[in-house]
């Protein structure tokens, strides 16, 4: 029996090994390396490094620039969490209890903008709202309206940078809260329909309660997201500009790291998004996977 388990346990080490491997080798040793490097002045070619301790992380939040970036950053959240989390939400309660028929068209057709590539997208969205020879600018330009230079307005640039990403992800996210709000046990929406409550208060102290395992996670996806994808759109339309008016966190580390080679400022900037990603992890674990089991998702 003891040379069995021990069998398993070898067998077990064996099938772990080659993913274990990956993990150390694309992603515990740069993470480790990222971090030694935060804590010197470095320009990736160099033969030396000169250590600066805190100072990387200190500028993070002390440099006019990174600060302008900082709340670039929020900025991008806050307005992908109403693109992608308020809106498809509200839209998914009202297929679900007003609606009623067609979920599974609703669910293709939303779904369907997703499948598309990111780069494509954005260079297509480019082309429609180019400020000059755009579709949309000469239409405007007909009816005697003009359409704003965005790409020189770091809030408009904002925005448009936000819609590009929103039609990539607001589909996943509706199906992901529609699928949560058709797991609610109907014998109580039934029973509440009996009792003759309002169907406004069903959704806010029924509904919205027994779903919020399932929001939560697709809130926290959210802001994933609105650090990650945005990155794409940056990258193929504006490049940060203008003056870092659409920079966010995550391009803004790959700009110091391999455009202005200021490998300390980018290691630090890694940093300090690989500890955001955990805190996240962390509330995604807690909230969500660290529910009670009996309780309705």
């Amino acid at each position: 029996m003891n040379s069995n388990k021990q069998q398993h346990r070898v067998l077990t080490l064996l099938y772990l090994a080659p993913t274990a491997l990956i993990l150390l080798v694309f992603i515990i040793i740069p993470i480790i390396y990222t971090l030694y490097l935060s804590f010197f002045d470095w320009n990736l070619i160099a033969p030396t490094k000169n250590f600066v301790g805190w100072r990387n992380y200190l500028t993070i939040f002390t440099d006019p620039v990174n600060q302008k970036v900082l709340l670039n950053t929020l900025g991008y959240i806050g307005l992908l969490l109403v693109l992608n989390f308020v809106i498809p939400y509200v839209i998914s309660i009202i297929v679900q209890f007003f609606i009623h028929k067609m979920q599974g068209v609703y669910k293709i057709i939303f779904f369907i903008p997703s499948l598309f590539s990111l780069v494509v997208g954005a260079m297509v969205f480019a082309w429609i709202m180019n400020p000059v020879s755009g579709p949309i600018a000469l239409f405007l330009r007909q009816i005697g309206f003009t359409l704003p230079n965005w790409t020189n307005s770091g809030g408009l640039a904002i925005v448009m940078l936000c819609l590009i990403t929103n039609w990539k992800v607001f589909g996943y996210n509706f199906v992901l809260l529609l699928t949560g709000l058709g797991s609610i046990p109907q014998n109580l929406i039934d029973a509440a329909q009996v009792d003759h409550i309002p169907k406004w208060r069903l959704i806010w102290d029924v509904v919205l309660p027994l779903n919020k395992s399932m929001a939560f996670y697709v809130l926290i996806l959210t802001i994933v997201q609105g650090l990650q994808y945005v990155f794409t759109p940056i990258n193929v339309i504006t490049q940060g500009g203008p003056y870092y008016g659409s920079s966010n966190v995550l391009y803004h580390t790959y700009l110091n790291a391999f455009v202005l080679y200021k490998t300390g400022n980018a290691s630090a900037l890694a940093i300090l998004t690989f500890v955001i990603f955990l805190i996240l992890l962390f509330l995604e674990i807690k909230f969500v996977e660290g529910r009670d089991a009996d309780a309705p998702i």
